[in-house]
């Protein structure tokens, strides 16, 4: 499985890029967002956080340029009924994640149906499965006082299956002994155990 793509940008368009690693050209969708924040010229280096998404017949890559991008990409994906990884990437493309995450704790549902291809109800679907399945409201709302990294790697934890209760007792845990540690290293010592 591929989760990060490092290479030459080789084509550039919104909404996608192709990386050139390995001698092999990699056909990654990006969010509006990432691509306009890395502006990818060609020829020059990237380097992409990736979601491989396999279907029966196609298998697509997701990049990202911030971990929490990809954080809320499989949060929308795995946790919010009716949500594919097309409309996911809309949401990030027409939000940032501040707002996206500010929109939740809120309840806007009409800042979050501002995206193009959001209605209503599904707005309204996201703010209520987010808040109901997996604590992320209170993640994000306790998580003002506590630094960048242990509130991604929390999120980074809940993506990936853990109860909100479970990545923050894993959080803690790990900045006991690393206490500077970066959020992906705090992700990778808290799925040790």
């Amino acid at each position: 499985m591929i989760v990060r793509l490092k290479g030459e940008v080789w084509d550039a368009l919104p909404g996608r890029v192709v990386v050139g690693a390995g001698g092999v050209g990699y056909l990654v969708n990006v969010p509006l967002s990432t691509y306009d924040e890395l502006n990818p010229v060609e020829g020059e280096l990237i380097d992409l956080r990736i979601y491989q998404h396999v279907r029966e017949n196609s298998l697509t890559l997701y990049g990202f340029g911030k971990d929490e991008e990809k954080d809320i990409f499989l949060l929308l994906i795995d946790r919010v009924s009716g949500i594919g990884p097309a409309t996911a990437l809309a949401v990030l493309g027409g939000l940032p994640v501040e707002g996206f995450k500010q929109a939740v704790v809120s309840g806007d549902a009409a800042g979050i149906s501002g995206v193009k291809g959001i209605g209503k109800k599904t707005a309204e679907r996201i703010i209520l499965e987010l808040k109901d399945k997996v604590g992320v409201v209170q993640t994000w709302e306790a998580g003002e006082d506590r630094p960048d990294a242990a509130r991604d790697a929390e999120m980074g934890l809940m993506a990936l299956g853990f109860k909100q209760a479970e990545a923050r007792k894993a959080v803690d845990r790990v900045l006991k002994d690393h206490g500077d540690a970066e959020s992906a290293e705090i992700i990778r010592l808290g799925l040790r155990g």
